[in-house]
């Protein structure tokens, strides 16, 4: 498990999480189409990042159709349940309010335990934002889910989505965020941390671009730091962001986990923020 400097508490959970986790997004095959293929290759490149601290783990119903979720069921058998933080998410498809429990019902089946964080992964279209939070409201009344929360919401709408909520609260929200895409950088990450939410940052390595970049591959060796560590350090160095890069190997597991146990120098940290200012993705 990470140590206590790579911790950090976020009070809507009422708990600690390391400040890295995992994302699976490509594991268990891709959009709404399962792929069993690499089961054995992902499950053990879970595991391993579960023993290395990385005990956040993010899924969704739409990954995989599902199977994303059964592999992430696999691999966490045998460790401490309550060591572990699972994250999934609906598909807005599934936004009124029957279907968000039993979408919730089916990934709790397919996960094999509970849910600690359930997310609507986008905000819906064609249901009233009210009727999908009261659904998930249900979801944590039932039992499915521990915590709820939003996925690619800006600030206007996670408020929006919060105002709906009489029992709950919104938790975390999750966003892409990265060095290359920073829109949320001056607004929900500080709201977030304001409120004491999670924020979870997605594609923080943009696809691998950021683990090529020769600038960051330069800071990187001052600290014996590849890019793409440097990269999440520098995302790691913000509350309240947890960065998930995707664990679809055993090689990658192992570097991003070397993201955690150390710091950025604040000078090489504004250094970076500068670089990369007027980039993007």
């Amino acid at each position: 498990m990470p140590g206590a400097g790579d911790l950090k508490y976020f009070k809507k959970l009422g708990r600690s999480l390391p400040s890295l986790g995992m994302g699976t997004w490509g594991i268990g095959g891709g959009y709404w189409s399962p792929d069993t293929s690499g089961d054995a290759e992902w499950v053990s490149a879970l595991r391993r990042g579960l023993e290395l601290g990385m005990t956040l783990i993010d899924t969704a119903e739409m990954y995989g159709g599902g199977h994303s979720e059964e592999v992430v069921g696999e691999a966490v058998k045998g460790f401490d349940r309550d060591e572990v933080f699972i994250v999934s998410k609906v598909w807005p498809t599934h936004a009124r309010r029957d279907d968000v429990v039993k979408a919730a019902e089916a990934s709790v089946r397919r996960l094999g335990t509970f849910m600690d964080l359930y997310l609507i992964h986008w905000p819906p279209a064609e249901v009233p934002l009210c009727e999908t939070m009261r659904g998930l409201e249900e979801v944590v009344r039932r039992g499915l889910a521990r915590f709820i929360g939003v996925s690619n919401f800006g600030l206007e709408l996670i408020e929006e989505a919060r105002a709906c909520l009489s029992r709950e609260d919104v938790a975390a929200v999750e966003n892409k965020f990265s060095l290359l895409d920073r829109r949320d950088e001056s607004s929900v990450v500080p709201y977030a941390e304001r409120e004491g939410m999670l924020y979870l940052a997605y594609t923080p390595l943009e696809k691998g671009q950021l683990a090529r970049d020769s600038f960051l591959a330069e800071v990187g060796r001052k600290y014996g730091k590849t890019a793409a560590q440097v990269a999440l350090n520098w995302l790691i160095k913000l509350n309240p962001v947890v960065p998930i890069p995707k664990a679809s190997s055993l090689a990658h597991v192992e570097e991003n986990a070397g993201a955690m146990g150390w710091r950025l120098s604040d000078e090489d940290w504004r250094a970076i923020s500068k670089r990369f200012s007027e980039l993007k993705a």
